[in-house]
């Protein structure tokens, strides 16, 4: 089985179509509460539009191997981080940044330790 996608909850559905585009992200859906993402790896993440008041207290994370490089293209276009890239002592190396709803995004580069860390505890057979 694999992962579809992720939906975030947003409250203001073009500011965040905006800030996702920024990102770099190709918009594949566009309603005034759904929108779609398509990751340029072929994945996919959503955001949906809510009315009342919420707290998402999930981390979603996008993987780019040249993640200071990616970095430093956001920052030129006035994407604002909370933290640049840094070492991890999970070795993973990581940025973080919010969206203008609040969602926490971390952008990050891991290469063979995301699925293969040090201390996995199951293979697969």
């Amino acid at each position: 089985m694999n992962l579809n996608q992720v939906t975030l909850p947003v409250n203001n559905m073009p500011e965040a179509t905006e800030f996702y585009r920024r990102l770099g992200f190709l918009q594949i859906v566009d309603t005034p509460h759904y929108a779609r993402f398509e990751c340029p790896g072929g994945s996919s993440f959503s955001l949906s539009l809510e009315n009342e008041k919420f707290h998402n207290g999930a981390i979603i994370y996008f993987e780019h191997k040249a993640l200071d490089e990616w970095v430093e293209k956001l920052k030129s276009k006035g994407i604002k981080f909370t933290q640049l890239p840094t070492d991890q002592t999970y070795l993973w190396r990581e940025a973080t940044l919010y969206d203008p709803s609040g969602n926490k995004i971390k952008l990050f580069w891991a290469g063979e330790n995301r699925l293969n860390p040090p201390w996995r505890v199951e293979k697969s057979e």
